[in-house]
């Protein structure tokens, strides 16, 4: 009897940790906030989803700056506004403090919050956790901090939208680490179903979309390769001939989702919009 044994060669497991770093200074560069605040509908959106209540404590993880804390905080709830780049809290910060509403800011990691368990009647990201690389980690993070009977929402960009052809674009010609998920798995019903279903009483999906209104195709590709970290990172990282191959097809992407008929850019994104009951 003999026996075989396999010698292929197996993929590294990615260093998370040191892709998490990168990750805080591709979104500490730039400046997100320029490009964050247009998607304030999505918060609002979200909010009426979740059917906040006045009073009820929650939680915003990795809130960039603060799309979903200023809609809870309008809704008069008490609000914790979380996120592990600083410059991102401190907009929120003087977001809220225009607006005169109370909101505690504190610096956290998506995938080690510092809270206790049951902590937060709900609990809420948009945008935001699905880039964590930990991707499981931050889903149990989010069910261990939800009451039960809280709710957890999330809007994350869908595989086939906008965005998500975006960064395959962008990892076309920057690959990414090997063995690292794509943040689009949260946009899929699929890895929604089995990351909170089994700690869910109600699990509802739905595809919802946002649409990016720019003046023109250059000026949406000005505006994020000078303010979103990580288009601004993948332009820096490559050769002159590259960063021209790189912005004719996001260009040819931009072109081919446009709706406006004229020289404006009117580009809707699907999103996931996920509201879950927690058991």
């Amino acid at each position: 009897m003999s026996t075989v044994i396999d010698c292929r060669p197996t993929a590294a497991a990615p260093d998370l940790a040191a892709i998490k770093a990168r990750q805080q200074l591709a979104w500490s560069s730039g400046d997100y906030a320029v490009v964050g605040t247009t998607l304030q509908i999505v918060g609002e959106q979200l909010a009426e989803a979740m059917d906040l209540r006045a009073g009820q404590d929650v939680l915003d993880v990795a809130a960039g700056n603060g799309n979903f804390t200023l809609a809870a905080a309008r809704r008069w709830c008490n609000v914790t506004s979380t996120d592990y780049v600083e410059p991102l809290l401190e907009r929120g910060r003087l977001r809220a403090e225009a607006e005169g509403v109370a909101v505690t800011f504190r610096k956290a990691d998506a995938e080690n919050l510092p809270f206790a368990d049951r902590s937060f009647d709900a609990v809420a990201s948009t945008f935001g956790a699905m880039f964590s690389p930990d991707q499981g980690r931050t889903a149990g993070e989010m069910l261990r901090v939800c009451r039960p009977g809280g709710r957890i929402g999330l809007a994350n960009w869908t595989p086939d939208g906008f965005i998500g052809q975006m960064f395959k674009i962008i990892g076309k010609h920057l690959p990414p680490p090997p063995g690292l998920k794509s943040p689009a798995l949260w946009g899929t019903p699929e890895w929604i179903e089995t990351s909170f279903a089994a700690e869910a009483s109600s699990l509802i999906a739905q595809s919802r979309h946002f649409t990016f209104r720019y003046r023109s195709v250059q000026h949406f590709l000005d505006t994020f390769r000078t303010y979103y970290g990580p288009m601004l990172k993948a332009f820096e990282a490559l050769g002159a001939t590259a960063r021209i191959a790189l912005a004719q097809d996001l260009t040819g992407l931009i072109g081919h989702f446009n709706k406006s008929g004229d020289a404006t850019v009117v580009v809707p994104s699907e999103y996931l919009e996920v509201v879950v009951t927690r058991r």
